[in-house]
């Protein structure tokens, strides 16, 4: 065990060492850890990675809690204005749609999945993962504008399906007539415990670290590691009341980014510890839960992972932008990038410890299946539809003014493009 965690420790200072060599050749760190952990997992079986359960579900919680306040509070309000529209269009009509028509396709394709099981399928594979497609991202030939919907679309769609997979694990949990979890009536309380906590949590907690910071108090560099502490308390804290800590976790974050503004410097050090975890996160999924998945794979699994990555993706996207405005080309473009990637992987290891094996290996295999399909399927076509996108969108001239794109998070970026080092800075300055 010690000669395992020594090579997945010198994996990461290799990638940290040589990522911006490996940024020339379009690979992110999605897809290298992914590729490593298939390869040393499977492949030569150099990597013996057998954790405990509560090892595994304590990487995912922690990484999701982290995830989820980040990706909430790096989020400027006031940017979202000039296309609240868009975002309402796609957050609150889309994301549904996604969900019930995934559910629905599960029902009828999947077979003996229960209608608790089916939803979880398609709330798990509901969420996008922009820094999947990182080279699109930052590629300033795709008008900002565009990048801009699909990047806040991607930072607010998995916390607000977490509910959903939440809610659809305790159904599934409770059929399987499990003694030690709640009912999806008891979920549902847990959730709106979780909602008003987290909404209060954050508030103070964005109100006392301003108030701290203007009057020299704190500096923003000491105050990320509390920021790290916050988004943990929020979680912990609200199960010990009673609440969801997911959904804490997430309102957390945008009550105290609406607060405090979400200060890069500030968000930067949970960022930067959320990418560690999630490129283990990455590595279990290629090592572990692919090939696990690979065991219980079925013909109905693969067709459902293409038409999550198509269809059921890319239907509701066209139905709730309809009358915004967007040409047809931008809105198959937005619909096409919608790439499935950490979250949908994390909800997957919950439900791997969460639920009996019987349940679990009926549909773990179709999530670990769609994401994997995503991670290459997105990777290889981020760059060249990117430039045939943006091409003709300067050639109809298609506006590309607004405020600055906010950059991806750390943890999937393409290295080198991250945090203003390449195309801009959440703060606005060049």
């Amino acid at each position: 065990m010690d000669g395992t965690f020594s090579l997945i420790l010198l994996l990461l200072f290799l990638w940290g060492l040589y990522s911006q060599c490996l940024a020339r050749v379009e690979l992110t760190a999605p897809v290298a850890f992914v590729l490593l952990g298939l390869l040393l997992g499977e492949g030569i079986g150099v990597l013996d990675l057998a954790p405990s359960p509560g090892t595994v579900r304590a990487l995912a919680e922690v990484t999701l809690v982290w995830v989820l306040f980040t990706d909430a509070a790096r989020l400027s309000f006031q940017a979202l204005r000039p296309e609240l529209g868009l975002y309402v269009r796609l957050l609150l009509l889309g994301l549904p749609m996604c969900i019930g028509l995934g559910t629905l396709l599960a029902i009828w394709l999947l077979p003996g999945v229960s209608g608790w099981a089916a939803l979880y399928v398609a709330a798990a594979l509901a969420p996008t993962d922009a820094a999947l497609g990182a080279t699109m991202m930052v590629n300033p030939v795709v008008p900002a504008r565009i990048r801009r919907l699909i990047n806040v679309e991607s930072g607010l769609n998995d916390g607000i399906a977490t509910p959903f997979v939440v809610l659809a694990l305790a159904g599934v949990a409770a059929a399987g007539g499990a003694t030690d979890t709640h009912a999806p009536g008891s979920a549902l309380v847990e959730l709106a415990i979780g909602l008003v906590y987290g909404t209060v949590l954050g508030l103070t907690a964005g109100w006392l670290l301003r108030s701290a910071l203007r009057r020299g108090w704190a500096t923003e560099d000491v105050a990320g590691a509390g920021v790290l502490a916050l988004a943990l308390l929020g979680y912990t804290s609200a199960i010990a009341i009673g609440g969801n800590g997911f959904v804490a976790a997430f309102t957390a974050g945008l009550a105290f980014g609406s607060v405090h503004g979400a200060p890069h410097r500030v968000l930067l050090f949970v960022e930067q510890s959320a990418s560690l975890f999630s490129l283990l996160v990455w590595l279990l999924f290629g090592a572990v839960l692919v090939p696990a998945a690979v065991d219980h794979l079925t013909w109905q699994a693969l067709l459902f992972a293409v038409l999550s990555l198509t269809a059921v993706r890319m239907v509701p996207v066209t139905l709730s932008l309809a009358g915004s405005g967007l040409d047809p080309k931008t809105v198959l473009f937005v619909g096409w990038f919608g790439p499935r990637g950490l979250a949908s992987v994390i909800f997957a290891l919950l439900a791997v410890e969460g639920l009996d094996p019987q349940a679990s290996q009926m549909i773990v295999p179709v999530v670990a299946c769609t994401v994997l399909l995503s991670v290459f399927a997105h990777g290889i076509t981020s760059a060249p539809l990117a430039q045939r996108y943006g091409k003709a969108s300067a050639v109809t001239g298609k506006p590309s003014a607004g405020p600055v794109l906010n950059d991806l998070p750390i943890r999937g970026m393409t290295p080198g493009t991250a945090n203003g080092h390449r195309y801009g800075r959440r703060d606005g300055h060049a």
